[in-house]
């Protein structure tokens, strides 16, 4: 049901008496040209418009191919993205983050992730034995916007180990990896005493509104936490390990 369309179609003749009385005529010629037509008004750069929009398109994309994997169908919401798509003239080779994240997988033969800065600067990271790929990626986009040199440790391996034997030993999780939120706890409690993790903490802000890409399905928990943050996230629909990647 077009609940607001109805809603328009409602008001538009006590609209129309109102605009009518005050100004001598009304603007507005029909409920259509009082809503939906007044919609590209509020558009001041149309290519700026015209790329978010297309960048929304490919998130779509990989969102729908996500829901194939995980609920086994939806695969009409993928074909009709990629008849728009063409006709849009655009594909995945748009968004450089993925090209990105998939040769440092290739390289490392590890998930990988990538982050594109508002700058254009694409920022990546690995998997390793202490961190998931989405947390090295967040830790290592935060040195590079504060200026930190890249071979300080924000985050002591000390301090990470025994979070990972809690994880394991009694909160029943098969991953030992730091996820996104337990880097950014981590990088907090580092902050009270360490002005570097100080300063890499106040580079959040910075992220929002970036695009970030995974070469595997992310965890619930880091495509929320990423979320969080203001990210625009993606991902590969794929994982050797899905079953517990969603834990």
């Amino acid at each position: 049901t077009t609940v607001n369309y109805n809603r328009d179609v409602e008001i538009f003749p006590v609209l129309n008496a109102i605009m009518t009385k005050i100004m001598g005529t009304s603007p507005y010629k029909s409920p259509t040209d009082m809503g939906v037509n007044m919609a590209g008004y509020c558009i001041v750069d149309d290519e700026v418009c015209q790329n978010a929009g297309k960048q929304e398109v490919l998130r779509r994309l990989y969102e729908a191919e996500l829901n194939v994997i995980k609920k086994g169908d939806g695969k009409e919401a993928v074909n009709k993205i990629e008849v728009l798509m063409q006709k849009l003239r655009i594909s995945i080779n748009d968004k450089v983050e993925v090209k990105a994240a998939l040769d440092k997988e290739a390289v490392t033969g590890t998930p990988c992730a990538c982050i594109k800065l508002s700058d254009g600067r694409l920022i990546t990271g690995k998997t390793g034995k202490l961190l998931g790929a989405s947390a090295s990626t967040i830790l290592n986009a935060l040195k590079v916007l504060g200026g930190i040199n890249d071979d300080i440790n924000l985050i002591s391996s000390s301090l990470i180990e025994p979070i990972q034997k809690l994880k394991t030993n009694h909160m029943g999780s098969m991953n030992p990896r730091l996820h996104v939120d337990e880097v950014l706890i981590c990088l907090a409690v580092c902050a009270a005493t360490n002005d570097t993790a100080k300063l890499a903490i106040e580079q959040l802000p910075k992220l929002r509104g970036c695009n970030f890409h995974s070469t595997v399905v992310l965890s619930h928990i880091d495509n929320k936490t990423l979320k969080k943050l203001g990210m625009y996230v993606t991902s590969e629909p794929k994982s050797k390990t899905y079953s517990l990647n969603i834990k």
